[in-house]
């Protein structure tokens, strides 16, 4: 019996901390809008340094959260990318994340 009690309050706790670490899709929407102007155009490549600008729409999400952590430190150098993350709360980057993971790769149809 004691088991079981363990095993739900362990469940409880695990499934509290998943919702409270969600974002919001609908805030991510409106957050992300800025990213779309380099990540949301199809083959785009920035000028200079010339490389490819990747799209993140349907990224991991754990994985968008990391990289936006990463570049609001400073432990990810991009100069634009250190400058757009900086401004972002906690909350704003797993809202943005939420609605990223949620996207797809695939160019919208015109």
């Amino acid at each position: 019996m004691r088991i079981r009690k363990f095993l739900f309050i362990l469940l409880l706790c695990l499934t509290s901390f998943s919702a409270l670490a969600a974002g919001d899709y609908e805030a991510g929407k409106i957050k992300a809008y800025t990213c779309t102007g380099c990540h949301g155009i199809v083959g785009y490549k920035n000028t200079y340094p010339m490389y490819h600008v990747p799209r993140i729409g349907g990224q991991n999400m754990e994985y968008l959260v990391i990289a936006l952590q990463g570049f609001k430190s400073g432990e990810r150098e991009h100069k634009t990318m250190n400058l757009q993350a900086e401004a972002l709360s906690d909350q704003d980057i797993e809202d943005i994340a939420v609605y990223l993971a949620g996207q797809t790769n695939e160019p919208e149809a015109e």
